[in-house]
């Protein structure tokens, strides 16, 4: 286990590598206004890193990812309980989720922009109407699959709903949110993005936009690189937590 793991973190170093020397050498090749070294990329990156006002721009869009997949999960995960236990209401509710799951983001930064005053609201309403409907179908798939047989036998002893909630719902959902918050992260990296550049004055986007008008290829990257290193450690966090969680799992693989 510990050697495939070793293996799959140098073949991940291994490919990274390859990337940043393919970098390198378009950077040889054409203009640094295009594709400058990537020295000064990483000279730009830690400069972000170790600049306060800079950083806290960063910490702006992370609180904004945070906050809308906060909002998104909880709602998500009421609606998706809700509609597993009435078909009537998710006759009624899946279509338009499915409706809402079709609009681009950039139309519901527009809806935000002209509806509410508020940045902060109007990036929280957009964060929080784009991850909701990903957040309820794998909430609701994720408490579908939940055994019949082992259902049954759990009302036999005639539980509380709170204890049918704590002793059967939430572990039988439990990977299936842990799978959510994965899928959902990078997907709210990349709204969070278009919306700070619309509608916001601080944050990852904002600051992309600054580079662009300056024609700054170098800062763009380095701003993007924040973004991308905030989604891998927070992927990680997940990851660590989900496998001590959910580490019955590895105990019952090691048995069969």
């Amino acid at each position: 286990m510990k050697n495939a793991r070793t293996i799959r973190g140098l073949q991940a170093a291994a490919s990274m590598l390859a990337l940043a020397a393919a970098w390198q050498i378009l950077s040889w090749i054409f203009p640094h206004f295009l594709f400058p070294p990537v020295q000064d990329v990483i000279v730009r990156t830690i400069d972000v890193l170790t600049t306060g006002s800079l950083l806290a721009d960063v910490l702006l869009t992370a609180a904004r990812i945070f906050g809308g997949l906060l909002g998104a999960f909880v709602f998500g995960a009421i609606l998706a309980l809700v509609i597993g236990r009435s078909q009537t209401i998710e006759n009624f509710v899946s279509p338009v989720l499915t409706f809402f799951q079709g609009i681009p983001a950039l139309s519901w930064v527009v809806f935000a922009i002209i509806w509410f005053h508020g940045t902060e609201f109007r990036v929280l309403f957009i964060m929080v109407i784009t991850t909701l409907p990903a957040f309820t179908f794998q909430i609701l798939d994720a408490f579908r699959s939940m055994s019949k047989d082992l259902f049954e036998m759990t009302m036999s002893f005639r539980p509380s709903r709170w204890k049918l909630f704590c002793y059967l719902i939430v572990p039988t959902i439990l990977p299936g949110i842990f799978t959510a918050w994965k899928v959902n992260l990078g997907n709210a990296a990349r709204v969070v993005v278009v919306a700070e550049l619309v509608g916001a004055t601080g944050g990852v986007g904002y600051e992309l936009m600054r580079q662009q008008q300056l024609f700054d290829m170098a800062g763009a990257m380095a701003w993007t690189l924040q973004l991308v290193l905030f989604v891998l450690v927070v992927q990680q966090a997940i990851n660590m937590l989900e496998a001590w969680t959910l580490r019955y799992r590895a105990v019952s693989e090691r048995a069969m």
